[in-house]
């Protein structure tokens, strides 16, 4: 088996560098080896790599020892329940089952409820934007159905009319007919004078 396995620790994205495009350049396969104690095919020539800087997360510790002050870490748990209910609420509010309302307290729910509320205005102002525009396109297509002419008539309007309505029109255009004309004449009359 050729030697083009490097064996690294993972997670790979703890490193500083893109150990992806590293094993690429290098022609190397990354196994993960906290997955596997076999390392056949171990590539030789590898890639140095640095860890990134994490930084340090405060870590309460509990030793049973009577150093602990019961009330100050029963007050520590009953805010921090506190928080997590008002947490609670928010995903609920950003889920629909329950009005959104500021949490009071607590660095992070307070956090999580500007956060939605600037959500929530962004989509309010999209949505007034998008009706507005509505509105715009719906003015648009009236002035567009006003400014396009009409069709050009072939006659179907014309013998759409009564004998009255084509009376009407002849005598407004002062065109002389028989008054015992028929339909298809007084028709040919108005058609000739258009």
């Amino acid at each position: 088996m050729s030697k083009k396995i490097w064996y690294l620790p993972g997670p790979f994205h703890q490193y500083r560098e893109n150990v992806k495009e590293l094993a690429k350049e290098y022609g190397l396969r990354i196994v993960d080896a906290n997955v596997t104690e076999d390392r056949e095919g171990e590539a030789v020539d590898v890639p140095e790599v640095t860890l990134r800087q994490a930084a340090p997360v405060p870590v309460l510790v509990i030793d049973g020892q009577g150093g602990v002050d019961d009330a100050a870490l029963q007050e520590l748990i009953d805010k921090l329940n506190a928080e997590r209910d008002s947490v609670v609420l928010l995903i609920e509010a950003a889920e629909g089952l329950a009005p959104l309302e500021h949490p009071g307290a607590g660095e992070l729910p307070i956090r999580l409820f500007d956060a939605l509320t600037s959500i929530h205005e962004g989509i309010a102002s999209l949505k007034s934007k998008r009706d507005e525009l509505l509105g715009e396109v719906e003015s648009l297509r009236a002035e567009v159905v006003r400014l396009t002419p009409a069709p050009q008539s072939n006659g179907s309007a014309l013998d759409d009319l009564t004998v009255v309505q084509i009376k009407e029109q002849l005598d407004a255009k002062g065109v002389g007919y028989k008054v015992n004309d028929s339909k298809p004449e007084l028709l040919a009359l108005l058609k000739a004078h258009q």
